[in-house]
């Protein structure tokens, strides 16, 4: 089919071999070597996105604390618990 996407040859042999086997032997209902190598492809892209959810998580997290740090030094707290605060 004619497409202006990039295709992509892959042998199944050494390293390829040796993941396809392995794939095979945690999906053994998938008996197509092609459709096993999408599986995995695809789990391997679900793994990436877990990374980097898990980056991003982290980030936001240092983003707040660091926020928090700043909060303290720019708010008088015993300002804020008075009744001065309100009026």
């Amino acid at each position: 089919m004619p497409t202006t996407h990039p295709r992509y040859t892959v042998t199944d042999s050494g390293e390829l071999h040796d993941m396809l086997d392995l794939a095979q032997r945690r999906w053994p209902e998938m008996r197509d070597r092609r459709l096993l190598l999408l599986r995995l492809a695809g789990v391997g892209a679900d793994r990436v996105a877990a990374e980097l959810d898990v980056g991003a998580a982290r980030e936001r997290r240092n983003q707040q604390q660091a926020a928090l740090r700043r909060a303290i030094e720019l708010v008088d707290v015993d300002v804020l618990l008075s009744d001065s605060a309100w009026r």
